[in-house]
């Protein structure tokens, strides 16, 4: 497979996106896999002292224009097509969160490349990428060969450790690119989702509660536990949903992506959007009625039995540990 691989940068108020970083972990494994060099992507305004963050790249190609402020997606797909036009990558490699979600939706159109969205694997087979995806909101896992030639991979939080990719200082080259003065759409402000109590991202103990808790009451059981771990109580979509909890607790593919030191699912299935956003965490404990449940497959250790019930003897136990 002939061409470099790329990752596209997401820079925001003064720094790199963390998948940004997980991103580039997973091209340098790729790259060098590949044998070819691994080239991040900086698109923005201001942004060129950024590029010492992105130290697992060989080389960042620095785009700073105007329009690229705060842009929704529209000028960064000119100027990566009329780059990648020119320079030919292997793989675009996009961190699929809402902040490039619009620029996934032009690029290949613009590239006339193909798209593999819901990366949560990508390897080197036989010198081309072999890629795991996801369909159908995550109840279904298929391989894909990328083939040769340009590539645009939507990658999902979490698909690599930002730990891995060794760091050094990258080369920088400035690159102009002719972008419209007017680019068709531009964003009028940032809606931050309402502050909550806690950084769940930050928390060593989580106790995540699904709809097999019952009921809105019985969070207050997971909180209990919590309280004693000293950590917070985070949620699965259906919990959130029926607003149980605020978004901000939301794990998984449309939430947050967590690596807890301990994680307590009670009354989780297991469905790929939530692992996906949990699955790294260093202690897993999953509690649910359903002995075939797939939150067992990830879990270190698993109880089958009511939620609440072992939430409240788990809160005991800690309690009289603690004396």
């Amino acid at each position: 497979m002939a061409g470099n691989v790329w990752v596209v940068a997401e820079p925001r108020k003064g720094t790199v996106s963390d998948a940004t970083l997980e991103l580039l972990a997973l091209g340098r494994r790729l790259a060098d896999a590949l044998g070819v060099r691994l080239e991040a992507i900086l698109l923005g305004r201001g942004v060129r002292e950024l590029a010492a963050s992105l130290g697992p790249a060989d080389t960042v190609l620095c785009v700073d224009h105007p329009t690229l402020a705060d842009d929704p997606g529209l000028q960064a797909s000119r100027a990566l097509a009329a780059l990648a036009s020119a320079r030919a990558p292997a793989a675009i490699l996009v961190p699929t969160t809402n902040v490039s979600w619009d620029l996934l939706g032009l690029l290949p159109g613009r590239l006339g490349a193909p798209l593999v969205n819901f990366c949560r694997e990508v390897e080197v087979v036989d010198g081309n990428l072999q890629v795991g995806c996801l369909l159908y909101g995550g109840k279904m896992t298929v391989t894909v060969a990328a083939g040769t030639g340009p590539v645009v991979l939507a990658v999902l939080p979490g698909a690599a450790s930002a730990s891995d990719a060794r760091a050094a200082a990258p080369d920088v080259e400035e690159v102009s690119v002719d972008l419209p003065d007017d680019p068709g759409a531009r964003l009028l402000e940032y809606q931050e989702p309402e502050a909550g109590d806690v950084d769940i991202t930050q928390q060593e103990a989580l106790v995540a509660v699904g709809r097999g808790i019952s009921s809105e009451a019985n969070v207050e059981v997971a909180e209990d536990l919590a309280g004693v771990l000293g950590g917070a109580v985070c949620g699965s979509r259906p919990v959130i949903d029926q607003g149980w909890l605020p978004l901000v607790r939301q794990v998984g593919k449309s939430g947050v992506t967590v690596k807890p030191r301990l994680y307590v699912a009670a009354g989780i299935s297991g469905a790929p959007e939530h692992v996906e956003g949990m699955k790294d965490s260093e202690l897993i404990i999953a509690v649910n009625t359903d002995a075939g449940a797939p939150i067992f497959s990830v879990a270190d250790y698993g109880i089958v039995d009511d939620a609440t019930d072992v939430l409240e003897a788990l809160a005991d136990a800690v309690r009289k540990r603690k004396g």
